[in-house]
């Protein structure tokens, strides 16, 4: 009786990976992602096409972080093939309103900017499949 349960041999009680959610294994990925793409920017762009590389990874943080959280957290729920349309089509509407509006009124090369920009929403959306195929294995699992 003097022996208590010891909190990280029990499974509810462990931290790290195994206790991640899935919200925080995307959260972790977009940051690593955007890291990645950050080190890119800085280091391979010709200097002449760093804003460029800038630019489409704020526009592609503000965008995908929270659409790719919504997407997680409708896994499971009848509203989720909606939620990932939504998504597609936002997607589709930066990348319009970046070529027509933010590129001619920022200055920058077009082509620098909407290649960079697709390239980091590809890489979100293969996150994105990723995060979920491990939350439907989890949920499987069960």
């Amino acid at each position: 009786d003097d022996v208590g349960a010891d909190p990280l041999a029990q499974p509810a009680g462990r931290r790290g990976r195994a206790g991640m959610t899935a919200a925080g294994r995307y959260l972790t990925g977009v940051m690593a992602v955007a890291a990645m793409a950050g080190s890119a920017v800085g280091l391979l762009f010709p200097p002449v096409w760093r804003g460029a590389g800038w630019l489409a990874l704020g526009l592609a943080l503000v965008l995908q972080a929270p659409l790719g959280l919504w997407l997680v957290a409708s896994v499971g729920t009848a509203r989720m093939p909606a939620v990932w349309v939504v998504g597609i089509l936002a997607r589709l509407l930066l990348v319009g309103v970046t070529g027509l509006v933010i590129v001619p009124w920022s200055g920058l090369e077009a082509g620098a900017v909407l290649i960079s920009l697709v390239v980091l929403l590809v890489a979100f959306v293969l996150l994105e499949g990723v995060v979920l195929m491990m939350q439907q294995s989890r949920i499987g699992s069960r």
